[in-house]
């Protein structure tokens, strides 16, 4: 009979973790120099102690829901996640020309990228519940450049992922920097990253002799994980189901292997 009781109170504590279970969501405002930028962080509040820190950095249209569904996604990984704003609180490009401008600025200075993503990165390291030991970077499109110029920085975390971005470098020396392990996930026939791209990126990395992986994806263009794109590769953009769900499975896989 005790050892029932036991089990029952057991199953009881259990069933109240989970009804107490909630993925917090909020809107996170922080400062670099004189401007103000809005991100985002998601946790699941359910676990006590801190935990691995994810950033994430947009794509070209700035911070917007495909990036905080990401954050939620890996929220209930049981990863504090933070959305980083590069362009600045307010700052969202609605067209295509408008989302171009705005990125090729940065793709222009490339030390202004690299403030801006570690300012970001800064604030992860800030939070309380973040395991400051434990800490990784996502990007997509334009956001997986900026992961990469993080890499190149010399930021001396466990690791980075880019999901279908450029990888050109204004600097192939500057992989020399690079602290952290490379995940590069990839769409085999992404007409915005030609083969030329992937090609000189490999020969930067090998030369300095750094730690990365790099997948490609059969059938897949660009932004192959946002259904948003359409269904169209003719396009040069297109949503991969396929590509989406084997990428981000393999970027579970490389978090296993960093945070361990």
């Amino acid at each position: 009979m005790k050892y029932i009781i036991q089990l029952i109170l057991i199953l009881i504590l259990m069933s109240s973790n989970i009804i107490n279970a909630e993925i917090i969501e909020e809107n996170y405002e922080y400062i670099i120099g004189d401007k103000t930028y809005q991100g985002y962080v998601a946790y699941d509040n359910s676990a006590e102690g801190v935990k691995p820190g994810v950033l994430i950095v947009h794509q070209w249209k700035g911070l917007g829901e495909y990036e905080k569904m990401r954050a939620r996604m890996l929220a209930e990984l049981g990863y504090v996640a933070f959305a980083v704003d590069v362009y600045g609180k307010d700052i969202r490009p609605v067209s295509a020309e408008e989302s171009g401008k705005e990125a090729g600025s940065y793709y222009a200075d490339r030390n202004l990228f690299r403030e801006r993503v570690n300012g970001g990165l800064s604030e992860l390291m800030k939070m309380s519940n973040v395991d400051k030991s434990k800490i990784a970077a996502i990007g997509y499109c334009f956001g997986g450049a900026g992961v990469l110029e993080l890499a190149r920085s010399g930021a001396d975390i466990n690791g980075v992922v880019s999901f279908h971005g450029s990888l050109k470098s204004g600097n192939p020396e500057d992989a020399k920097n690079i602290k952290t392990k490379v995940l590069i996930l990839h769409g085999a026939i992404d007409p915005n990253v030609p083969e030329s791209d992937v090609s000189a990126f490999k020969k930067e990395m090998e030369d300095a002799g750094k730690d990365y992986v790099l997948t490609e994806y059969s059938g897949a263009v660009h932004s192959f994980t946002n259904v948003n794109a359409g269904n169209d590769p003719s396009k040069g953009s297109a949503y991969n189901e396929n590509a989406d769900k084997r990428s981000w499975e393999a970027m579970k896989v490389f978090f296993k292997e960093i945070f361990n």
